[in-house]
């Protein structure tokens, strides 16, 4: 039974992957234990509202995309809050689902920076099989409220992800889009990496220099200059 069933005594999340190591203490943590019993009743209560991602999907940012693999970063905010849209992964739908309106704008500009066609899906697990580390920076939320999860103590554990990747002498690209993903610089202090930042791709600011960026061009630039395999976008 997977760890993220908070049926479980254990509070240790199974990861199989590099990132189990590096984690182990935080899970065992204070504010990690309460956060667990927090989304027990969450997940488990009755309520009027559903939580997603499904529990089992939780981590898939971190099971797909192991420490040393990581190519690059994008910081997402917190999952979509509609049914059947998340699954762990920033700004990635499950296939079937309509692609949300940043997620196209991505497309858009991929398509317009490296000539990538649009696809037709919005299932970004290829990406996080590739090295892109798609990380929200709330990994839960109650249905139909954005934010809703935010005050519950997920940031002290994506912070910490953000500052063990920090750490890697390997290089990465940092790719940070809009306020609330800027506000990471502050634990990006390694020279090695890269950081690219621009506004949300949402199409409230996309206009405003998200479109145009070369964000991709520029991540696969540094990495060959870094003698690391581009991304397959």
């Amino acid at each position: 039974m997977p760890a993220t069933d908070f049926t479980e005594q254990n509070s240790m999340v199974q990861l199989g992957n590099g990132w189990q190591e590096l984690l182990k203490d935080e899970f065992e943590k204070e504010y990690y234990l309460r956060l667990r019993q927090y989304l027990k009743t969450e997940y488990l209560m009755p309520h009027p509202y559903r939580v997603f991602p499904p529990m089992e999907d939780i981590f898939n940012a971190l099971r797909y995309t192991d420490y040393p693999d990581v190519k690059a970063v994008i910081i997402g905010q917190d999952p979509y809050h509609e049914y059947g849209q998340a699954h762990g992964l920033a700004f990635s739908v499950k296939d079937g689902v309509a692609i949300p309106p940043s997620l196209r704008n991505i497309y858009a500009e991929l398509k317009n920076d490296l000539g990538v066609p649009i696809q037709e899906s919005g299932d970004l697990t290829r990406w996080a099989k590739n090295g892109v580390l798609l990380l929200n920076d709330v990994l839960t939320v109650r249905e139909g409220q954005a934010g809703s999860h935010d005050s519950i103590g997920w940031q002290l554990l994506t912070t910490r992800i953000v500052q063990l990747l920090n750490e890697r002498e390997n290089p990465m690209v940092f790719m940070l889009w809009g306020a609330y993903a800027k506000r990471r610089l502050e634990y990006i202090t390694n020279p090695n990496h890269l950081v690219l930042t621009a506004p949300h791709p949402s199409p409230l600011s996309a206009s405003r220099g998200f479109f145009g960026c070369c964000h991709f061009s520029k991540t696969n630039a540094f990495l060959q200059k870094n003698r690391i395999a581009p991304i397959d976008w």
